[in-house]
């Protein structure tokens, strides 16, 4: 399992929280997903056999908002 702490720009309130929540929960391989308004940040433990970081955050720029590298 590798953890990520993808940090997330353009969440304004707990409906985008649960917004990126939802789009995460589709991503095959994620064992573990929080995702916080303050600090605006997403922390998955997923499984890189299964997916990717890349493909973490293009799901999360999919869902309409920015990743901040």
């Amino acid at each position: 399992m590798q953890t990520a702490i993808i940090k997330i720009k353009g969440m304004t309130c707990m409906g985008c929280v649960n917004s990126i929540k939802n789009v995460l929960r589709n991503v095959p391989g994620i064992a573990q997903l929080e995702v916080t308004l303050d600090p605006a940040q997403a922390i998955v433990q997923f499984d890189p056999a299964n997916t990717s970081l890349n493909q973490l955050k293009e799901t999360i720029i999919d869902a309409g908002f920015d990743v901040v590298d």
